[in-house]
């Protein structure tokens, strides 16, 4: 059995991309992600890696599209106001079909906000954020080890759908500490023909570009690029069931709510009542099928979030509206503690709402 080692969730994600064959890490310090730069900082010079940190959020996303087009693997990392910068960007290498890992540890909003933790930027992550028509895989790690596994996961997924990735997690995963097993080191086996390596006057040059003058081009690709992102609503999808056999509630909840979750949800099965957690791993593509086939049994599902209600609308897409959908959140860096969440699983069994 692999070692554990005690680490903060943000020090994981940086740990585990080194693992994964980064070597460039491109980014700008904000709270509460600082450590994942600080980390980089040490370690990259010692594995003759590339840490630059950049003048600005939108300089390092620019920056982490060239070393993209080159066919490393490469990441930034920021916290909500420094990703809201970096959006251009982002459209930039999902038009230029290239793949990056983007880690969003996320604070309390809008505006500056605070530097507590937040999940409200489920929207931005999941229906785009930037312009045009694209999508992101987006994946919301619920604890330390997963910080570390989804990290590894994420350059996998980045390199075989050529496509930018978002690690979605939340101050409190990042700057919480746990017992972590790290992966083992890897490289990329993917080919990469499309990267920018210098042709050795060996093969046609490559061009890197999102920029489509001919416009029944421009809609061809985008047609292509969504063929793409069909596959991986098909094949990519990954959530975790919690009691949910004979469950006559749902719970939906990802993140660091999820794990507030299921204490509620221990306690309400203590007094009876039958509550079981769908978590998203993946919230896009959103686990459509599993809450679809729950709403054929429960009466109801709840949304845990850390926002105004912004994963609300996805499960009453994913159920079709077939059985109402209750909200339970915190907002501005507040946490929902098990004794809210039980209370509105009670009051939902009761039949109030």
């Amino acid at each position: 059995m692999a070692e554990k080692v005690l680490m903060k969730g943000n020090e994981a994600i940086a740990e585990a991309a080194i693992r994964s064959g980064c070597r460039h890490y491109l980014g700008y310090p904000i709270t509460p992600q600082t450590e994942i730069a600080a980390y980089m900082a040490k370690r990259m010079p010692k594995i003759n890696g590339v840490f630059l940190q950049a003048e600005s959020e939108i300089s390092a996303i620019n920056m982490v599209y060239g070393v993209a087009a080159t066919g490393k693997r490469v990441m930034t990392s920021s916290s909500s106001p420094g990703i809201s910068l970096k959006q251009e960007g982002i459209s930039y290498i999902a038009g230029s079909d290239v793949p990056a890992l983007i880690v969003n540890v996320q604070r309390g909003g809008p505006g500056l906000g605070g530097i507590q933790p937040s999940q409200s930027d489920y929207f931005q992550a999941t229906k785009g954020g930037g312009h045009g028509d694209y999508h992101l895989i987006v994946l919301t790690p619920a604890s330390v080890q997963e910080m570390a596994d989804l990290t590894s996961h994420a350059f996998d997924l980045a390199d075989k759908y050529r496509m930018p990735v978002m690690l979605l997690a939340d101050g409190t995963i990042g700057q919480m500490m746990e017992p972590v097993e790290l992966p083992e080191e890897k490289t990329s086996t993917v080919e990469k023909p499309w990267a920018l390596t210098g042709t050795k006057m060996q093969r046609e040059h490559n061009i890197i570009n999102s920029l489509y003058l001919n416009t029944e081009l421009l809609e061809k690709t985008n047609f292509e690029r969504f063929e793409r992102y069909k596959q991986i609503e098909e094949n990519e999808v990954m959530y975790e069931s919690f009691m949910m056999e004979d469950a006559e509630i749902c719970v939906v909840s990802f993140g660091i709510t999820a794990r507030v979750s299921k204490n509620a949800i221990i306690e309400a099965r203590r007094q009876g009542i039958k509550v079981g957690l769908i978590r998203p791993i993946t919230v896009w593509p959103f686990p459509k099928q599993p809450i679809l086939e729950a709403a054929d049994k429960v009466k109801a599902f709840i949304s845990v979030e850390m926002s105004m209600g912004q994963m609300l609308e996805d499960i009453k897409l994913a159920c079709e509206c077939k059985k109402p959908v209750h909200l339970c959140n915190r907002v501005g860096g507040m946490i929902p503690s098990p004794e809210q969440v039980l209370a509105k699983i009670v009051e939902v069994e009761g039949g109030k709402n």
